[in-house]
């Protein structure tokens, strides 16, 4: 089915703005006189929570009756506060409502985790939910599980000689018994801003790990670079396909990683490398194409990413053993416009400095951070928030202006990408003040489920 409505996650930390994160419910439907509107405002019970990455709880995890997946639950984990809220949208879709609460204290004590990012639900029927740190904030990865019946804390997930130094995203394919999680960064660093000083310190992640899903275990590592931060794993949709991609956000590199030929063990190769550009008026000579998110279409057919710090968004063909290629490509903002702050002295992609972008008589402002596609692959949405401390820093004028969510057209045959100048959703226009929007989720199914 198409989407009719969205849930957006949306925080007012670092804005200036004393006001609780909200889950707003977007108006999908073309044919609704409230179409590309604000339908509903979940507001949070506390502040500063900075909710980020929105998963699914149990029942639309791994599926082998071909059943319809029934989306009830919303899970929002927290990124700064720790913090777990659990969202049931299935009694009224268009105004959910908070159902459960899980406090900071006992993520700390139960856990000794904090920093939640990414969830996604086990083939189980429980929740599993990445973390970023410990709760003082240094590096540590892993996981924190959720009992998908009661949604209480059960504890951590790996055991605790295998935990990684940093951890942020996850992926997993049941059929090849295997969970794939990327790096992150050290949240006490990365929270004070982008500090170029920190390269080469240890505060951005480089491993990719490999993990048994059955008996959550950590069975190899890949060092991807230093410094080079892989952020969005995902597999193929096809429950048989034992291949995926992650994302590293600092090198600008995409690496395919896949089941080799030797029994159980796994290989990664680099098929996407984004060339920084040279730059003066920025924080470094060099600026580097700062991968937010990678999504890949449930036809398995194409990969798109975001370029959060250049501004555009890419779709990519993929095919088996070959390199992806590059089939569409379009600028929705970012820090190399022209007539900005930037200067591209020399750029191994473009002749000249992309033009801003406006969307019904609107300025946008940031870069494209997170994404999601419909089910069909015909529209990619986009917001333009990434992590509320590097907006402030980096796009100032976002955090005055807030967030948009944007539309664009795919081309399911042939490839490439068209903004579509009819649909803006204006986060600036919020009752409260501006707001910052990051995870976009459909409750019919979409390309991150």
């Amino acid at each position: 089915p198409r989407e009719e409505v969205a849930y957006v996650t949306c925080t007012y930390r670092s804005t200036c703005i004393d006001q609780p994160d909200f889950l707003a419910t977007v108006d999908l439907n073309p044919r609704s006189a409230h179409y590309g509107q604000v339908i509903h405002r979940l507001p949070m019970p506390n502040l500063k929570d900075e909710l980020h990455c929105a998963g699914w709880g149990p029942a639309c995890g791994c599926f082998e009756s071909g059943a319809a997946a029934k989306r009830t639950k919303l899970v929002l984990p927290s990124l700064i506060s720790s913090r777990i809220y659990v969202v049931d949208v299935g009694s009224q879709c268009r105004a959910p409502r908070i159902c459960k609460m899980i406090e900071p204290v006992d993520v700390f004590w139960k856990c000794n985790k904090g920093y939640l990012a990414v969830t996604h639900p086990l083939p189980n029927g429980d929740v599993l939910i990445a973390n970023m740190g410990d709760p003082a904030g240094n590096g540590k990865g892993g996981f924190v599980v959720l009992d998908g019946e009661t949604f209480e804390l059960k504890g951590n997930w790996e055991n605790e000689c295998e935990v990684p130094p940093t951890g942020y995203d996850f992926w997993y394919q049941p059929r090849h018994n295997v969970l794939v999680s990327s790096a992150g960064m050290v949240p006490k660093v990365a929270g004070r801003g982008f500090n170029p000083d920190d390269l080469k310190k240890g505060v951005f992640g480089r491993r990719l790990n490999v993990w048994n899903l059955s008996c959550h275990s950590l069975t190899q590592c890949f060092d991807l670079g230093e410094d080079s931060l892989p952020l969005s794993v995902r597999f193929l949709h096809n429950p048989e396909a034992a291949e995926g991609y992650v994302a590293c956000a600092l090198s600008g590199a995409i690496f395919r990683f896949y089941k080799s030929c030797e029994a159980n063990n796994w290989a990664v190769e680099e098929v996407i490398r984004i060339p920084p550009k040279d730059v003066s008026g920025w924080i470094m000579c060099k600026m580097p194409a700062f991968i937010a998110d990678l999504i890949i279409s449930p036809d398995d057919r194409f990969l798109f990413v975001s370029n959060w710090l250049h501004g555009d968004i890419r779709q990519y063909e993929l095919s088996r053993n070959c390199k992806p290629r590059l089939v569409g490509q379009v600028f929705v903002g970012g820090s190399i416009l022209r007539g900005g702050p930037v200067t591209v002295c020399r750029d191994e992609e473009l002749k000249c400095q992309p033009e801003p972008l406006v969307v019904k008589c609107k300025r946008v402002y940031g870069g494209p951070a997170s994404l999601q596609l419909s089910l069909d692959g015909k529209r990619l949405y986009v917001t333009n928030s990434f992590y509320s401390t590097w907006d402030r820093q980096f796009y100032p004028s976002l955090v005055k202006e807030g967030s948009v969510m944007l539309q664009l057209d795919v081309d399911t045959d042939k490839g490439g990408l068209c903004v579509n100048k009819n649909f803006l959703v204006d986060f600036g226009k919020e009752p409260h003040g501006p707001c910052l929007a990051h995870e976009i989720r459909f409750p019919c199914g979409d390309a991150k489920s």
